[in-house]
C-alpha cells in the first residue's frame, strides 16, 4: 500500500509576503524503497566487507532517510559477522545509497550462513521490501574423517589394473573429467542445478566429495563426467563410496554409452553401478537401460543388514563383458542380467562414467521437512580392471 501526507494548507512566499490558501487536497507520494541481498566469499583472514544497496523504485525529488539494522538468521553477530546499524541517506535526484557489513573471515569449514538486514520505519519513503539477506559462503574445504568401510584391493585375480582415480590431488583433474552444469531438470524433474567449483565438488584427504547443497532458495549440486576423456568397454569397476541421505536425496555412480550424441538415449546404453533413493538409504540398486521397441530397463538392488550406506564407506562393483553384467556389493553379487542377445548390442561399446548426487526427481520424491543439507557422496577411488 501506498502511503501518502495529505496537504490541507499550502504556504506560498511571495517576497516577504506570506499567502496563505485553501484548496483542494493534495497526494505526496512516498519513493519505495527496497535493499538488495548480497553473498560473497568470507575469506581466510580479516575482515570482508559486504556492500549493500538501499534502492528507490523512482528518482527521489527530496532527500531520504531510511534506518537499517543487522539481524541473525543462520550467522551470528560478534562471530560470523559485525552487528551493524544506521540510517542510508539517498539525496535528491538520485535512486540508491550503499552501506557495508563487515564478515569475519576463517578457515574452518562450515555450511554456508546467512544474516538479514531490516529497514526501518521511514517517513520519507514507503518500505516496499524491508529484507534483504546477506549470504555468507563458506571457502574452507570439507575434510573427510575417517576411512572405516570395507576396501578392495589393487590386484583382481585375472585382471590388469588399467585405470584408477584416488583423488589424491586438491582439485578436480580435468584431463580425465569434466563438470556438467546446468538446472533444466535433466529429463527427471530434477530441482538442483549443477555448478562446477569448489562449493560443490572438493578434494580432501585423498577423497573426492560432491555436496548437495540448499541455498539462494534451491540447490545447488555437482554432476561429473569423464566423457571424450576416459572410457571403457568390459572389465571389473569398483568404486568405494559413502552415500548421502534423505528424501529427496538421488546419488548414482553410473555410465553411459560413449555414441550418446550421435544414437542418444537409451540407444546408447545405460549402465547404473550405483542409484540410491535417499528415503532408503541401507539399498543400492543397479540397472541398465537400452533401446528395445523404445525405452527398456532392467535391474536389481540389495540392502545392507545394518544401519545405512551413508554410515561407512562400501564398495559398488561391476564385472561386465560380453554374455553378462553382474553387480556386486562389498565383493557380494546381488544381481545379474544375461546380455549375449543382440537387443544388448549397446553394451559391447566403450563407455564414460557419471558421479552425481541430484536433489528430487520423479523417483526420489521431493525433500520434505526431515530433509538436512548439506549432503554428500564421499568417493575413494575408482578402478577399472581389465
Amino acid at each position: 500500500m501506498t502511503n501518502t501526507l495529505k496537504v490541507i494548507f499550502g504556504l506560498f512566499i511571495i517576497g516577504s509576503i506570506f499567502i496563505t490558501s485553501c484548496g483542494e487536497d493534495e497526494s505526496i507520494i512516498l519513493p519505495s524503497a527496497y535493499v538488495e541481498d548480497n553473498n560473497r566469499l568470507e575469506g581466510n583472514v580479516g575482515t570482508t566487507d559486504f556492500t549493500f544497496k538501499i534502492k528507490l523504485v523512482e528518482t527521489a525529488t527530496e532527500m531520504v532517510t531510511i534506518g537499517y539494522e543487522t539481524q541473525d538468521v543462520t550467522a551470528t553477530a560478534g562471530e560470523d559477522y559485525e552487528a551493524t546499524s544506521g540510517t542510508a541517506i539517498i539525496i535528491a535526484g538520485s535512486r540508491e545509497t550503499t552501506f557495508t557489513v563487515k564478515v569475519f573471515g576463517d578457515e574452518d569449514y562450515e555450511d554456508d550462513e546467512t544474516f538479514k538486514i531490516k529497514l526501518l520505519n521511514t517517513t520519507t519513503a514507503d518500505i516496499s521490501n524491508s529484507d534483504g539477506i546477506g549470504t555468507i559462503r563458506n571457502e574452507d574445504s570439507f575434510t573427510p574423517i575417517g576411512n572405516d568401510g570395507y576396501e578392495t584391493p589393487l590386484i583382481q585375480p585375472g585382471y590388469t589394473l588399467t585405470w584408477q582415480e584416488e583423488f589424491d590431488g586438491t582439485s578436480l583433474n580435468t584431463g580425465d573429467w569434466n563438470y556438467e552444469t546446468g538446472d533444466h531438470g535433466w529429463g527427471n524433474n530434477e530441482l538442483q542445478n549443477y555448478q562446477a567449483g569448489i562449493n560443490n565438488t572438493i578434494l580432501n584427504n585423498g577423497k573426492l566429495v560432491i555436496e548437495a547443497r540448499e541455498e539462494n532458495g534451491g540447490y545447488t549440486s555437482a554432476r561429473l563426467t569423464t566423457q571424450g576423456k576416459k572410457s571403457f568397454k568390459y572389465g571389473r569397476i569398483d568404486i568405494r563410496a559413502k552415500l548421502p541421505f534423505g528424501q529427496g536425496i538421488w546419488p548414482a555412480l553410473w555410465m553411459l554409452g560413449d555414441n550418446i550424441n550421435t544414437a542418444s538415449w537409451p540407444a546408447c546404453g545405460e549402465i547404473d553401478i550405483m542409484e540410491m533413493v535417499g528415503s532408503d538409504p541401507a539399498t543400492t540398486h543397479g540397472t541398465l537401460h537400452w533401446e528395445q521397441n523404445g525405452h527398456n530397463y532392467q535391474g536389481g538392488g540389495t540392502s545392507i543388514s545394518s544401519g545405512i550406506l551413508a554410515d561407512e564407506f562400501h564398495v559398488y562393483t561391476i564385472i561386465w563383458d560380453a554374455n553378462e553384467i553382474k553387480w556386486l556389493l562389498n565383493d557380494v553379487a546381488f544381481y545379474s542380467i544375461n546380455t549375449s542377445s543382440t537387443a544388448f548390442s549397446a553394451f559391447d561399446n566403450n563407455f564414460f562414467f557419471i558421479m552425481n548426487v541430484a536433489v528430487g526427481g520423479n523417483w526420489p520424491g521431493y525433500p520434505d521437512a526431515t530433509t538436512t543439507f548439506p549432503q554428500r557422496m564421499i568417493v575413494d577411488y575408482i578402478r577399472v580392471f581389465q
